[in-house]
């Protein structure tokens, strides 16, 4: 898949230490894109240094603080002069805890990065896109974002509300050439996971056995699905919540 529109776009994106983060921050750079990214942990932004060393860029920080999503934008926009695309991809689980089973400090720690961070770094972001009168943002939801299940209290929450977000924010700017749309992934093999496959993987030969494809899928089959929706050939697609989940959502 190549996308030669990239290879003069600056994309900036969250959660890029690991996972689906990891390999879309990977796909842009591989299609000739600049990238900056923000992220709490740093050994995988270190390995992308070292391997697009003229291309990628990362500053460490935790989205849900404002002063860390100013700097990181701030540190962007110095460096490339614009941001053409946002990638909010960062975000945490709670381990499929039920409403009583949430603590306050958990309720918040999800809340606070899952929701209020994608807010935090659109609401930076998006007056340099508004000012170049284009722009596109992708975020992160997920089949919990669209059926109970998928997670748990505060996390089910959180990804309804990206989805909800997501379309009062196209909404609000299509007008003025901005696009948003959000991803809504069911099993992506990744860190976050982990512990699904812990022992003899019980819990993920489950999860592969109710998918209706049979199979977790991989980070970078998300990432492929990012360009496409990154891309100028999507540009008609506004406000849309796109499932990757191998049938998940259709039972």
């Amino acid at each position: 898949m190549l996308f030669n529109e990239f290879k003069t776009k600056v994309i900036f994106i969250t959660g890029a230490n690991s996972g689906i983060g990891y390999a879309q921050a990977e796909a842009f750079l591989t299609q000739g894109a600049y990238v900056f990214a923000i992220d709490l942990n740093g050994k995988g932004l270190s390995e992308l240094k070292r391997a697009f060393t003229d291309q990628f860029n990362y500053q460490l920080g935790n989205i849900s603080n404002k002063k860390d999503v100013e700097a990181a934008v701030k540190q962007a926009i110095e460096l490339y002069g614009s941001i053409d695309t946002l990638i909010n991809t960062a975000g945490i689980l709670d381990d499929f805890a039920k409403t009583l089973e949430t603590d306050e400090p958990l309720w918040d720690r999800v809340i606070n990065t899952n929701l209020k961070g994608t807010y935090h770094v659109t609401n930076t972001v998006l007056p340099y896109m508004l000012k170049q009168k284009k722009g596109c943002i992708v975020n992160m939801a997920s089949i919990a974002g669209l059926v109970a299940g998928g997670g748990g209290a505060a996390y089910t929450a959180s990804k309804h509300a990206i989805i909800g977000y997501t379309k009062q924010l196209d909404y609000d700017y299509a007008r003025e050439g901005i696009r948003a749309n959000a991803l809504a992934p069911g099993a992506i093999k990744t860190p976050m996971n982990q512990a699904d496959f812990a022992g003899n993987g019980e819990m993920a030969k489950w999860v592969a056995e109710e998918t209706p494809a049979g199979r977790w899928a991989t980070p970078e089959e998300v990432a492929n699905l990012t360009l496409f929706i990154a891309s100028d050939t999507a540009d008609y697609i506004h406000g849309a919540v796109i499932p990757i989940d191998g049938g998940w959502t259709m039972k």
